[in-house]
């Protein structure tokens, strides 16, 4: 066993992998905004598989803020459904760890048939893959290749570069800028958190793991509940903050923790759902960007972001805490987080 010395490597570096992205980017800024002129206009579909279709919510989301049509989809509903995806001009964005995931190829496939003229662009750590080459543009986040099967700084990175596109897409050339405060946001970050990550981890009261995120961040927390079953085997959710209430409350008890990714818009409201939690006995944990713009007196566990950047932006931010937060939990567990169980770094079929 390795004992998780890739997962915490690749934990440990992700400021460094974000930086380097965002470099990358820069140097092919031009060259994708003359092959991309006018496609903003068009509408997009964002596919992806497991973590990557998580990444495609957030970044679909993100494309229509921006006022672009897009729909993210996983790579298989592509596949079989087609008849319910948009018609007219639309392009495919890809987004893969590996670029040979079996799914998202047969989905560049599907597409290609129905879309002649469209545009493909491939997101991933590996610009020489099968994907890649059968795409018309590629954005490569080569920094982050990983050795784990979890995917950590490569989903980071990767979703970095789809803020990128979506900025150039739409218009907002300074997006990518902006983001170049968040590899240093994440290292002051960790070290604020101190040693409360291996403390959430290692609190074997703690069984049942619910991620709250609403607009950007509900891609997010699905990817965050994700890693935890993944990496610990641990029951664990992901919803919209407010529908919380409409059922999944009654599974709520002392040995849960709600995790909340406080936005700038909803974040009042976020607030009172997590007091409520509180009172049936739920720990809580916010990640927030200020913590003095809402009241969080008497919350257990609040961890601020400090990145100067708004909630459509510093969405990369949220992950790493709950990645060391897992990594502790997954060795106290005695499982290697290198090799979750029954699990693959691709999918291929």
């Amino acid at each position: 066993m390795t004992n998780g010395i890739y997962t915490r490597s690749e934990i440990d570096q992700q400021s460094k992998a974000w930086a380097e992205t965002l470099a990358g980017y820069s140097r092919q800024k031009k060259t994708l905004a003359e092959a991309l002129s006018g496609s903003g206009k068009q509408a997009w579909l964002v596919t992806g598989c497991g973590s990557t279709h998580y990444a495609s919510l957030s970044a679909a989301a993100l494309l229509r803020r921006l006022g672009i049509a897009a729909w993210a989809y996983p790579a298989s509903e592509i596949v079989y459904f087609g008849d319910m995806l948009p018609h007219g001009d639309v392009n495919l964005l890809t987004i893969s760890r590996s670029g040979t995931t079996t799914e998202t190829q047969w989905a560049v496939d599907r597409y290609r048939k129905s879309n002649p003229h469209g545009k493909v662009v491939t997101i991933t750590t590996q610009p020489e893959s099968p994907l890649a080459k059968a795409s018309d543009l590629v954005l490569s986040a080569y920094a982050a290749q990983e050795l784990s099967v979890a995917q950590t700084r490569s989903f980071t990175s990767m979703f970095i570069l789809s803020q990128c596109l979506a900025g150039l897409l739409g218009g907002d050339g300074g997006l990518a800028d902006r983001l170049e405060k968040l590899p240093p946001s994440l290292d002051r970050l960790i070290e604020r958190s101190g040693d409360l990550p291996r403390q959430l981890g290692e609190d074997e009261s703690l069984q049942r793991f619910f991620f709250l995120g609403g607009g950007p961040y509900y891609g997010l927390a699905c990817e965050a509940m994700l890693k935890t079953k993944e990496m610990t085997r641990s029951w664990a959710e992901a919803f919209h903050p407010l529908e919380f209430r409409h059922g999944p409350m009654s599974v709520v008890d002392d040995h849960s923790l709600v995790v909340c990714l406080v936005s700038d818009s909803e974040q009042e409201a976020e607030a009172r759902v997590v007091r409520d939690m509180q009172k049936l006995g739920a720990r809580i944990l916010v990640l927030t960007e200020d913590a003095s713009r809402t009241d969080w007196s008497g919350i257990e566990y609040v961890v601020e972001l400090q990145s100067g950047l708004n909630e459509w932006e510093r969405g990369a931010l949220y992950l790493p805490f709950i990645h060391w937060m897992d990594y502790y939990r997954t060795l106290a567990k005695g499982l290697d987080p290198d090799q979750p169980t029954n699990l693959t770094a691709v999918v291929e079929l």
